[in-house]
């Protein structure tokens, strides 16, 4: 299988959503797709939990440059 990336994941995941809210889809059919968006929401959040990990805040500290990691309390 060829590696995954999140943009993919997202589309694919924003079409099962499409296709269930539809309901045009037999009871396995939507289990299937359903089963599936699992596993790809699953995917997507451990991506960006990764990312968030990754990202860092340069402030300036003393004259100094200083890596801090990202918080939440710092979005506005």
């Amino acid at each position: 299988m060829a590696k995954q990336n999140f943009e993919d994941a997202m589309a694919r995941l924003e079409k099962i959503t499409r296709e269930l809210e539809e309901g045009e889809l037999s009871l396995e059919q939507s289990l299937k797709r359903f089963d599936e968006g699992i596993r790809l929401a699953a995917f997507c959040r451990n991506t960006l939990d990764e990312a968030e990990k990754k990202v860092e805040i340069l402030l300036q500290k003393n004259g100094e440059v200083i890596a801090e990691p990202f918080s939440e309390d710092d979005q506005t």
